[in-house]
């Protein structure tokens, strides 16, 4: 008798058990069921401005130019806000930028709104866009490209150590630390950047409708303020969304109430980049690693 009292007690037990495993399951399935039905984009089905944020270190970026890509050819997206807030970077990067919101620009409005700072490659990238909107206080401009070395043979003979360098010509992989910096490879190196500043020149007589003599004395490399920036023509206007909504609204007849959606960009590689960066630090991947060749930078924090 108590041994069939105690097998009816152990049924209990174990059908108490698997009623809570089942609710357990259940209660998950309809948490991950909910969760789906939250990150559902219903604006995405709507007409909507899309915005994009363009932050930190510019570099050329094929997740974000393929984000671009997408917001051209939607046609529920009516127009495009680009939200930079970027000391800037290399000069492709900003280059690429900008020949992407040029190509979206092609089929819907564009505004690049700048944050705290909009300067440099970040400059380049705003011109991108049909009108720039910035802050008063916004830092901006420093039109302007660099190539940075360093001469370290004086450092290497201390130390006793003598760089040996076997190449096919001698301007090859120079400017060089390991080397004198002759002066035929100076030259050649002052051309090349040169080259670079003549063409953020142009762009910049090109988008603000400027001559080049103008363009000249506003690109001595110097930052300007929003309010700076708006008095010598290198931006439309001074605020921040809300105005940018009223020139759509203005100028393009966009509703103003018209739901806005963050563009996400979306980059497998910089997923488990940004991985393995939580457990061993930026040593494999850092940003200085990415900055090689002529940038176009606000006060680069490189060394």
């Amino acid at each position: 008798m108590s041994l069939d009292a105690d097998l009816v007690v152990e049924r209990r037990r174990l059908k108490r058990r698997l009623v809570f495993w089942r609710v357990l399951g259940i209660s998950a399935v309809i948490a991950a069921v909910i969760a789906a039905v939250g990150q559902f984009d219903l604006v995405g089905s709507k007409d909507h401005i899309a915005r994009i944020q363009i932050a930190g270190i510019i570099v050329d970026d094929q997740a974000r130019d393929q984000a671009l890509i997408t917001v051209a050819d939607d046609d529920k997206v009516k127009a495009l806000i680009v939200k930079i807030d970027s000391p800037g970077g290399t000069y492709v990067g900003g280059e690429a930028i900008y020949q992407s919101l040029r190509m979206v620009a092609e089929k819907k409005p564009v505004v690049a709104m700048m944050g705290t700072t909009a300067a440099s490659a970040g400059y380049m990238s705003a011109l991108g866009g049909d009108h720039i909107v910035a802050r008063a206080s916004t830092l901006t401009g420093s039109i302007g490209v660099l190539l940075q070395t360093a001469n370290i043979n004086k450092l290497m003979d201390k130390i006793g150590v003598d760089p040996i360098t076997i190449k096919s010509a001698p301007l090859k992989a120079q400017p060089n630390p390991m080397e004198p910096f002759s002066p035929e490879a100076r030259k050649v190196t002052e051309e090349l950047v040169a080259d670079f500043f003549d063409m953020f020149v142009s762009l910049v007589s090109e988008r603000r409708s400027m001559s080049k003599e103008k363009v000249l004395k506003l690109a001595d490399g110097r930052a300007f303020s929003g309010r700076q920036a708006f008095a010598n023509g290198l931006i439309d206007a001074i605020g921040a969304e809300p105005e940018v909504r009223k020139w759509l609204a203005e100028k393009h007849k966009i509703a103003d109430d018209l739901p806005i959606k963050d563009v996400k960009v979306v980059d497998d590689d910089k997923t488990w980049r940004d991985l393995l960066d939580s457990k061993i630090g930026k040593f494999l991947f850092s940003e200085r690693l990415s900055l090689d060749g002529v940038i176009s930078l606000w006060q680069p924090n490189l060394w």
